[in-house]
């Protein structure tokens, strides 16, 4: 490099570090810029020899982030600090013992959450991914600060994505949608979010970005004439009420404008609300919510409002901290606009989140909820038996979601995603309480568990000590939580069952003159067509794998020679993976409806569904159902016009199914007899008893039991026990 150029760089450095003082949210005192000043010298010195693949030095990237967190976010001197020193533990000679003994241990702890997760993995394979994912989150716990700096970085790499290679850039832009937009939403970031979904956008489908910004610019003028117009009539009533205030419009995001596109099914224009009209009011606190209806008052005496569009988050403010109240008019030319009506301080929270709590902060509302949600994600996060990939769509589900609020019986106000279920709230209380459930009151009725809350219902729960978690109860729960603590406590059930097995296994193969040893296990495994010992030992446990199918075993095993041929032919002697710590499951049935019936089925072509993929049934005039998957290109058209003709589809495990049978039974009355037969039926753990119909006729009854088992075992066992009863003369099974 020329004299000249490097001379321009630090010119330029020197520039930068002034504004990055300048620009801050929070006021910086005399400590913090020293300590603002010596995380700068140090990351200049440490990234010197690097550049970026744009040619630029390196310290700018830094630099930019640090400018990212304290005037966008808002964050404190320790935050700008780390924010400047973000890659040098992992790019440079510095170590992180260095950073502490320089600059105490909270910047350290950031430094060291950024560096743990700088390098998610850009391979294919998505389990390393989502490991990677569960590992950001988990330092989230330790200090908030660090997924924010983090965010700021994506932002920044983002927004200088241009000289990288196509592929790389659709990577990094899928990544973004995928999980750090979200995070940014969650987080109470609006403004960040809407960048990083408009930048996500610009790489993932580049003509379609292109195509609505130029839009956006050619109509430009004529939103700032409506705005104007719109301003006309209500400025002077505003005027004549005394009011500080100053009426902004806000062009939707890119990416926001495209979702209604799809959504719809419209062009550009002939989406109608592609602007927001805010109305930002100066008030003290004590004032702001009497002010705020006041100017809905005006701007309702002037404008029809859409009464279903009326959003009241003054009184109940979102989980992320927002305020404002939203109402949607009938605009000059007959257009809908959203008017969005805020204090200055309700603005700022909006545009920095986190950051705006602190500067407000008082003993209630300190952070907005955020402490609560990271208390809710701690949970899932201890939860390690889940799978990285299960654990990432887990907490995906909490992170977009609209709201409702509901109340306990003592009045107690929760906020829950929308199409939360009376099943999640038990578990949104408190993980005992889900657990526990044994039935659930909305508004003083009894409902199913599965039944869906609105805004505004009371909610009793009803809890047992022997109630526990079923698999059913998966198509009960949608937030993240309960489904997390539901396959937990399923995988632990499965486990014991598992120990079980194993027990039984080494007694009946003892019996057969076979030992329970490694070999064994491993024939064993291949023979059964299982994935891992732990999958045998639960098959054992649960009576799916039983005497005859162990005989058959033994016998293709005696026979040494063609046995020796099958496994050549069928698979390596030992089959990987074999000792892994987890059950899996074969999708290998399709079952339809409520009931989970099985039904002829063909797939569709447009689509070709494999097992395990999310689908639903489509019943066809000539060809009977159809299986699509539910991100099908033709599954919203079918969906919305067809609604009648979709059937809940869905994927299982034959071996681990449940089957229903049905018992009639027969005998002689005597009192206390159909006690003693549900006695039996409830003794037997693996046995769900669905319904019990007695008839009594002099002396004599009748009687018809539906059950629900696992496997034919159980029920030959179930069929003994009851002919055992004293009085009961016959037990078919129909």
């Amino acid at each position: 490099m020329t004299e000249a150029a490097i001379e321009e760089e630090k010119k330029e450095l020197a520039k930068q570090y002034k504004q990055l003082l300048k620009i801050s949210y929070r006021t910086l005192t005399r400590d913090d810029k020293k300590l603002i000043r010596s995380a700068f010298d140090l990351a200049v010195d440490a990234h010197k020899e690097q550049r970026r693949k744009s040619g630029e030095a390196y310290i700018f990237h830094p630099i930019a982030v640090a400018k990212i967190v304290a005037a966008e976010i808002g964050l404190d001197a320790t935050s700008i600090a780390a924010a400047l020193l973000h890659d040098v533990v992992e790019d440079t000679e510095y170590s992180l013992e260095d950073i502490e003994r320089l600059f105490g241990t909270a910047v350290a702890r950031i430094v060291d959450g950024l560096t743990k997760i700088a390098h998610i993995s850009m391979s294919e394979d998505v389990s390393m991914q989502a490991e990677n994912f569960r590992k950001m989150l988990l330092t989230l716990n330790e200090d908030i600060r660090v997924i924010i700096i983090k965010i700021a970085d994506r932002l920044h790499n983002m927004q200088t994505m241009d000289s990288m290679p196509p592929d790389k850039q659709r990577k990094i832009a899928s990544e973004t949608l995928y999980i750090y937009a979200p995070l940014a939403h969650r987080i109470g970031l609006y403004n960040i979010k809407s960048d990083l979904e408009d930048l996500g956008l610009k790489f993932t489908e580049p003509e379609v970005y292109a195509d609505i910004l130029s839009h956006i610019k050619e109509s430009k003028e004529e939103q700032d004439a409506y705005i104007d117009a719109f301003t006309k009539v209500i400025k002077d009533s505003l005027d004549a009420e005394d009011l500080n205030y100053e009426i902004k419009g806000r062009p939707k995001s890119i990416f926001s404008i495209r979702r209604k596109m799809l959504a719809q099914n419209v062009s550009f224009d002939e989406v109608y609300d592609k602007f927001a009209v805010r109305i930002i009011y100066k008030s003290k606190p004590e004032n702001e919510k009497f002010f705020a209806w006041k100017i809905y008052s005006i701007v309702t005496d002037h404008f029809r409002p859409n009464p279903i569009r009326l959003r009241d988050w003054i009184s109940s403010p979102k989980s992320t901290g927002y305020e404002a109240l939203h109402i949607t008019v009938m605009g000059p030319k007959g257009r809908w606009v959203e008017v969005q009506i805020r204090s200055e301080r309700m603005n700022e929270i909006a545009e920095k989140g986190f950051a705006a709590h602190y500067k407000y902060k008082n003993k209630e509302k300190d952070d907005g909820g955020l402490e609560n949600w990271l208390d809710k994600l701690q949970d899932t996060l201890e939860n390690s038996e889940i799978s990285a990939v299960d654990f990432v769509e887990e907490f995906k589900l909490n992170l977009y979601a609209k709201e409702i609020f509901v109340f306990t019986p003592k009045g107690d106000l929760y906020s829950l995603p929308k199409g939360a279920t009376a099943l999640d709230f038990s578990f949104h209380i408190h993980t005992e309480i889900g657990m526990h459930t044994r039935g659930t009151k909305v508004n003083g009725k009894l409902v199913p568990l599965s039944h869906e809350l609105k805004s505004g219902d009371q909610v009793e729960i009803i809890t047992s000590e022997n109630a526990k978690p079923t698999a059913n109860w998966l198509n009960y729960a949608t937030t993240g939580r309960a489904r997390s603590k539901i396959k937990s406590s399923l995988k632990d059930e499965k486990k014991q069952l598992a120990e079980e097995g194993k027990v039984v296994l080494a007694r009946k193969l003892k019996s057969l003159k076979l030992n329970l040893d490694e070999n064994t296990l491993n024939q064993l495994v291949v023979f059964f067509k299982v994935k891992t010992s732990l999958d045998l030992y639960y098959r054992v446990g649960a009576g799916i794998i039983d005497n005859p199918k162990l005989k058959d075993f033994a016998a293709s095993r005696s026979n040494a020679f063609i046995s020796f041929f099958k496994n050549r032919i069928r698979k390596p002697d030992k089959p990987e993976d074999v000792n892994k710590e987890e059950i899996t499951e074969k999708f290998d049935q399709l079952v339809f409806g409520k009931n989970e019936d099985k039904l002829d089925y063909k797939m569709a072509n447009c689509c070709n569904p494999i097992p395990g993929d999310d689908v639903f049934g489509f019943v066809t005039v000539n060809e009977g159902i159809k299986v699509h998957k539910t991100n099908c290109p033709n599954a919203l058209q079918l969906q919305s016009n067809y609604s009648y003709r979709i059937m809940p589809a869905k994927w299982i495990d034959s071996t681990q199914r449940e089957f229903k049978a049905v018992l009639t039974i027969s005998g002689i009355d005597t009192i206390g007899l159909v006690n003693e037969v549900t006695k039996v039926i409830s003794n037997n753990l693996h046995i769900d008893m669905k319904s019990v119909h007695f008839d009594s006729n002099d002396g004599v009854f009748t009687g018809k039991i539906i059950v629900v088992v696992k496997n034919k075992t159980i029920l030959t066992n179930l069929v003994d026990n009851i002919k055992k009863i004293n009085g009961i003369d016959k037990v078919t099974r129909v």
